[in-house]
């Protein structure tokens, strides 16, 4: 007699079988890129001068590249299969094939440049360099030098306004900011803000630039629009990063001083709340639909995740030593990468689900900085 089978029965298999799949997919999601596509990381290594290249498929350092003393401010170019750096102690800006792992270019900037920014369409590049006084704007295409400008004494970063229309330098041992133009880089106004400014978020309509202080607990509000200076807000500490949120309502403020997080309200520009989440919260990385953050204990060595609509904060995830640059890998964001400072090594997080640390792929000796390329 044959057996004969509850259509139910097999309508749940069915079911549980796809469910099973779609899982297993999602827990392993960049390992299914299609043929031919790359996902690789770049982290550059301050003691040796090289950048180590992570394949994010096989998760394994795949090559390491000598691109000059003390690299950082590794960054993706947006239209091209490249990545840009600048060596500070050499004075130059490189730039990496990411086909070849291979240096392509390396254009002239002056001493002392931490930092690059790309125009929103990927033509330009901005270079500060704190050595000489000069913010150097790039053609990114033929990499040849399109103007040279004079900012303040020791210009800390140089960025573009999303619009393109100004650009905005920070000069630490003036206390000031300038702005400049974009074309000409002359100089446009120059506003004073609060000792040693450093960082810049600039909000996504381009009307408001948010300023770091290194010498003081301020973060530094300007008015592009008037060129002038709006408040001087007080944290309570020092900001080690200033992320904006998507829609540019607020500004999250890491400050290992106060051990948690500052949120501004960008609009009223006054300090809106304050999360508690451990002892040197430093660097973090919010997803593009502005529900989570994850910020990195650089002391704890961990990373803590917070859901921003509710303001909690969900358990830690153990991470290397020193924890400190993040970033999402671009495939669903299913991926968080940390740079462990202190242990040389690449934390590798799994976001969906509960997160939680997947591996720990070694790098170069204290590596800092971090972009992730897929091509």
């Amino acid at each position: 007699m044959k057996r004969r089978w509850n259509k139910r029965l097999v309508f749940l298999l069915i079911v549980l079988f796809a469910l099973a799949v779609r899982e297993v997919v999602l827990e392993r999601g960049p390992f299914f890129l299609r043929p031919g596509l790359h996902m690789h990381a770049y982290v550059t290594n301050t003691a040796d001068g090289t950048v180590s290249v992570i394949d994010l498929v096989k998760m394994a350092r795949i090559a390491t590249v000598p691109v000059g003393p003390s690299p950082s401010g590794v960054r993706v170019h947006p239209k091209k299969d490249e990545i840009w750096g600048v060596s500070s102690d050499s004075g130059y800006a490189w730039v990496l094939d990411a086909r070849k792992n291979q240096v392509a270019g390396r254009i002239p900037v002056g001493p002392g440049a931490y930092a690059l920014d790309f125009s929103r369409d990927g033509k330009r590049v901005l270079v500060a360099a704190s050595g000489s006084g000069i913010v150097t704007e790039i053609d990114a295409m033929t990499r040849q030098i399109l103007a040279r400008g004079h900012a303040g004494r020791r210009p800390w970063i140089a960025k573009f306004t999303p619009d393109g229309k100004m650009v905005v330098v920070t000069n630490r041992d003036d206390a000031t900011v300038s702005l400049l133009d974009p074309v000409t880089l002359a100089t446009l106004a120059v506003v004073p803000v609060a000792p040693q400014p450093e960082q810049i978020a600039i909000l996504p309509d381009g009307s408001k630039a948010f300023v770091s202080s290194g010498g003081s607990n301020a973060v530094s509000v300007i008015d592009l629009h008037t060129r002038a200076l709006v408040a001087n807000l007080m944290l309570g500490g020092s900001a080690a990063s200033l992320i904006v949120k998507p829609d540019g309502g607020e500004l999250y403020v890491p400050s290992p001083d106060v051990h948690g997080l500052v949120i501004l309200n960008t609009w009223t520009n006054e300090v809106a709340d304050y999360l508690l989440l451990g002892m040197s919260p430093t660097q973090g990385v919010l997803t593009a639909d502005a529900q989570s953050l994850y910020i990195a204990d650089s002391t704890a060595g961990r990373v803590m995740p917070i859901n921003i609509t509710n303001r909690q904060v969900a358990p830690p995830i153990p991470v290397g030593q020193g924890p400190r640059a993040c970033a999402f890998t671009p495939v669903e964001e299913s991926l968080l990468l940390v740079v462990n400072g202190d242990s040389n090594d690449l934390a590798v997080i799994r976001t969906r689900g509960t997160p939680s640390l997947i591996t720990l792929i070694p790098v170069g000796q204290h590596p800092r900085d971090l972009a992730i390329k897929v091509f």
